[in-house]
């Protein structure tokens, strides 16, 4: 962990003399010498740095050693940071002053005031201020020179990779006791004896994945010795690789498991090649290669072509905890993804152990603990045989309820056996990947982590910097340092998106005790079980978690708590914070108050200038915020999401120029201040953005917004000026690259004319991803310049009242649409399919789902029948249409002549549904006159009660 704090301090470090002339601003004399001191103990420190890590696990000297680096590390960020929140400073007063007379109300009602505790007005007080950070580096220093001294006495190595110092246990093809596992072996079997060889590959190859412990090598154990599998294959070869891939070591084993002398060949790793391609020629084999780290495609590559040489039906199986493994060894397919085990199998594998020795009286009179402490494991194979092991001398009640009442992490045997090969994952990671696992230890265990959330939360505490790549934003690093964890299971239980990305995971709960383990000093939660309960706070923490706090204010105290970074409840009834609560908490980046009771935020929350997360969220009663919100210069990430009694936000937001995300889901009447368009690095603004026409926010302010991402809502009210679609325009949603979805809500007064020419106006970009247009009050669907949305995979048509005519051509050339949706358009009379094409071309090349609901006055289709010789339609249209679903059309008669197919019948789902009185009678018992168009549609659902979303346009989806 002090390996990736030190490296953004050599960052910052390097930062300061390139601020100290772009800012104008000096400090006082001799600071340069200290920062280069400070840089050069720091980079002598970060040299042993990967050493002490890992020996700190068995030596507490060294352990010490690190806790004081931390310890100045921490006080030095912290240091740097006041700096940096004063060049921060003086940016936004150039900021206010170049803004000029334009913004005098808006000062008049907040100024910019950092607290006197941090940042005195005035010359004199700035010059006293930054010759107090010139002190604090002074005394850093000599403490640094200290520690970079002591290291010496450790004899650190400077060489050794991170991996190579943690003793790995060597696998063989022995099946240790085990339980369960049946389904995953027969598919591994059958996927060994499988004859099938997609594209003549020769070696095929299966990976099994999974997190360390989780019983990769007993399955393969398991498969290996089967007898199937034994007579299948004359040769058997295991080999455990480990790291590092050692192409000569691996080859050195299957020539001797072959039966070849590796004595008589020379050490050069080409004669050992030639001589395995000579041994393996035309045998069909079965090799593991079991524990594989490597990720070199080169290396792997090399081995595999000499490979080659062996039989059609040959098999590698491959056991590794990293999916990039899988993925460079070219075998997704074949993968298998191995889980935990069930309780009941999990219980089987420890009682065999733990009661191995006892009478059945024992096995009786322990076994509700027993169960208990079963839990535990969640599962993991690995943990199930080490307390089965620890159970196994123990005989009495007493002794095994001590064990059910330990932590898992407290427990020595576990942390030799489990944590050992969990710390080998560790190890292999980067260092600020190192750092944003270890934080996930302050949520819950069986919390559901959102990704969203937790690179936001990786950002506030500054561990997702741009250490060594100054192209991609924090985001990007955030989801590429997830699915890097991701991919070595430190994860698990991954949820999806409707677009099929990864939006929410868990931890299994052995990786949460690993890391409470390794944070045991830092890190702490604390649950509040009913009663009154004092609780003691460790001087040096620098993460908390409060879960289950009673109603009332908050429960403790921070007085003697001065290097606190996080703080973060979770099922909590928190009514208030004191001002004396909040001006304890000086060095908080990271404040989660989410799901409490709070009605009112402190004025001093204004002092909180380190503060970069702030989350109120679900906080129902909440219903104003402090103007001093405002002064939160490093303030990255607001959110407010369902604060329904919020109504708006201090007029002075647009001073907070780091926001980046600003959450609001579902505060409906939230009013954005039209300062907000001052902020041009904000990436998400997902409350709705109300274009209300007089004094307030107005489509032209988003034109400098440049950065959003994601999901962006625009809903337009009241009554609209003449110049709304002057407006649109200068929106410059086409420069807007990043934005993925897009909803225009129409909730306005305005004459149709206005409404159509500003959604003619708001032109998105071309990677838009989803479209959503709801209330649209324009007498006709008009679609200008829409063919550029190529990535276009949703659109929506909801709740408009005064179209009467919908018009599909020009949608038809959207050639990534996917589904496209007709909800409650009361007034359309006619959908219509309609052509002038002198050539033939396919309309709706990809779309998938066609769904209308709602349309009362929809009495017919408008379509040339594409097989009809004399028309001028189209050549295909939707070919790759699998559902249409109709709801709520009363007054429908036909279906559309597209339905009556020639070749094989593409549509597999024709859903009828409720209040389609006519067009159900047109259809039923499989002979009214509509019959004959849908007869070869595979799924045929007719007047069956659908349930779908209620609710008006301007309610949040989740």
């Amino acid at each position: 962990m002090a390996e990736a704090l030190i490296s953004v301090l050599l960052e910052q470090l390097a930062s300061i003399t390139i601020q100290l002339v772009q800012q104008q601003v000096k400090l006082v004399v001799d600071v340069k010498k200290e920062v280069a001191n400070l840089t050069h103990y720091f980079q002598a420190i970060e040299a042993v740095l990967k050493d002490a890590e890992e020996r700190q696990v068995k030596e507490a000297s060294v352990k010490l050693w690190l806790d004081d680096l931390k310890d100045v590390s921490n006080e030095m960020e912290d240091v740097l940071d006041d700096w940096n929140t004063e060049i921060l400073r003086l940016q936004i007063e150039k900021q206010e002053k170049e803004a000029g007379n334009a913004l005098d109300k808006t000062k008049k009602k907040v100024c910019l005031c950092i607290p006197t505790a941090f940042f005195k007005s005035g010359q004199v007080s700035r010059v006293i201020f930054r010759h107090d950070i010139a002190k604090m580096i002074k005394e850093l220093n000599d403490r640094l020179a200290t520690i970079a001294n002591m290291r010496q006495n450790f004899q650190f190595q400077y060489t050794k990779s991170g991996t190579e110092h943690i003793e790995r246990q060597k696998t063989t093809s022995f099946v240790d006791q085990t339980f369960g596992r049946v389904d995953e072996k027969e598919l591994l079997v059958g996927k060994l004896l499988s004859k099938s060889n997609p594209e003549g590959q020769s070696p095929i190859v299966i990976p099994i994945v999974g997190m360390g412990g989780i019983g990769k090598t007993t399955l393969s154990q398991l498969a290996y010795n089967d007898k199937r599998v034994q007579e299948n294959f004359k040769d058997r070869i295991w080999v455990c690789v480990s790291d590092p891939f050692d192409e000569l070591n691996i080859a050195k084993t299957i020539l001797a498991r072959l039966g070849g002398n590796v004595n008589s060949i020379s050490s050069d790793l080409d004669a050992f090649f030639e001589c395995l391609q000579k041994s393996i020629e035309g045998k069909k084999f079965l090799l593991v290669l079991d524990d594989v780290w490597n990720q070199d495609y080169m290396k792997w590559a090399n081995l595999k072509l000499h490979l080659q040489k062996g039989a059609v039906g040959s098999k590698i199986i491959v056991t590794t905890r990293k999916e990039e493994v899988a993925r460079m060894m070219g075998a997704p397919d074949n993968t298998i993804n191995l889980k935990v085990l069930s309780d009941e199998n999990c219980w089987s594998l420890f009682a065999g152990i733990a009661f191995a020795n006892s009478n059945q009286d024992e096995c009786r009179n322990l076994e509700p603990i027993g169960r208990e402490i079963v839990k535990k494991c969640k599962g993991l194979p690995l943990l199930a045989k080490v307390l089965g092991g620890l159970m196994r001398s123990k005989k009495t009640k007493k002794e095994w309820q001590d064990v059910l009442s330990s932590k898992i992490w407290e427990l020595d045997i576990v942390e030799k056996q489990v944590f050992q090969p969990l710390l080998l994952s560790y190890y292999d990671l980067t260092p600020m990947i190192k750092r944003c696992l270890l934080y996930c230890v302050t949520f819950p265990k069986d919390h559901i982590i959102d990704k969203e959330v937790l690179i936001e939360l990786w950002m506030s505490q500054g561990l997702v910097g741009s250490v060594g790549n100054k192209e991609k934003t924090m985001i990007d690093i955030g989801e590429s340092y997830f699915d890097n964890l991701a991919m070595r299971s430190f994860f698990q239980n991954f949820e999806e998106d409707e677009f099929g990305d990864i939006n929410r995971c868990q931890m299994h709960d052995i990786v949460h005790d690993f890391l409470q383990y390794l944070t045991k000093n830092e890190c702490l939660i604390v649950e509040f079980k009913g009663g009154e309960e004092r609780v003691e706070l460790p001087n040096k923490l620098g993460h908390l978690t409060i879960m289950f706090a009673p109603e009332g204010p908050f429960p403790l105290s921070f007085d003697h708590c001065q290097r606190l970074r996080t703080i973060t409840t979770f099922n909590c009834k928190i009514t208030s914070l004191s001002r004396e609560l909040i001006l304890q908490l000086k060095c908080v980046r990271t404040l989660n108050l989410s799901r409490n009771d709070i009605e009112e935020v402190p004025d001093e929350v204004g002092g909180l200038v380190r503060l970069r997360y702030l989350d109120l969220s679900y906080n129902e009663k909440l219903k104003k915020l402090p103007d001093s919100l405002c002064n939160l210069v490093n303030l990255q990430t607001l959110r407010l999401d369902e604060c329904p009694g919020l109504e708006k936000l201090p007029e002075a937001m647009g001073k907070l120029t780091s926001l980046q995300h600003l959450h609001a889901k579902r505060s409906t009447d939230l009013k954005l201040p039209k300062s907000i368009a001052r902020l041009k690095s904000l990436r998400t603004l997902d409350p709705w953005v109300l274009i209300e026409g007089e004094g307030g926010l107005r489509l032209s302010d988003l034109r400098d917004m440049d950065e959003l991402q994601g999901t962006l809502l625009i809903g337009l009210v009241g009554k609209l000026k003449d110049s709304a679609a002057s407006d649109a325009e200068e929106a410059k949603l086409v420069n807007k690259k990043h934005l993925l979805h897009l909803t225009l809500g129409f909730a306005c007064e305005s004459e149709s004319a206005i409404q159509e020419a500003v959604l003619n106006a708001l032109l998105p970009n071309s990677n838009l991803v989803s479209l959503k247009i709801l209330g649209y009050g324009g007498s006709t669907l008009s679609y200008p310049n829409w063919t550029s949305l190529i990535n276009l995979k949703s659109l929506t048509f909801s709740y408009g009242n005064v179209c009467k005519y919908v018009p599909l051509s020009v949608l038809g050339y959207l050639g990534s649409l996917e589904t496209l949706r007709f909800k409650d358009m009361r007034k359309v009379k006619k959908v219509g399919f309609e052509y002038s094409l002198d050539h033939q071309v396919i309309l709706f090349p990809n779309l998938k789902q066609l769904q209308f609901e709602g349309m009362w006055e929809w009495e017919e289709w408008d379509h040339h029948d594409e097989n009809d010789a004399t028309s001028s339609s189209p050549t295909c249209f939707m070919p790759r249409l699998s559902t249409l679903s109709i709801w709520n059309c009363h007054k429908l008669k036909t279906l559309p002549d597209f339905l009556r197919r020639r070749k094989t019948p593409l549509l597999q789902n024709l859903i009828i549904g409720y209040s389609c009185d006519i067009l159900s009678q047109s259809c039923k018992d499989r002979q009214g006159p509509e019959w004959s168009k849908i007869s070869h549609i595979p799924n045929i659902q007719i007047d069956e009660e659908t349930v779908q979303e209620d609710g008006v346009w301007i309610e949040q989806e989740d």
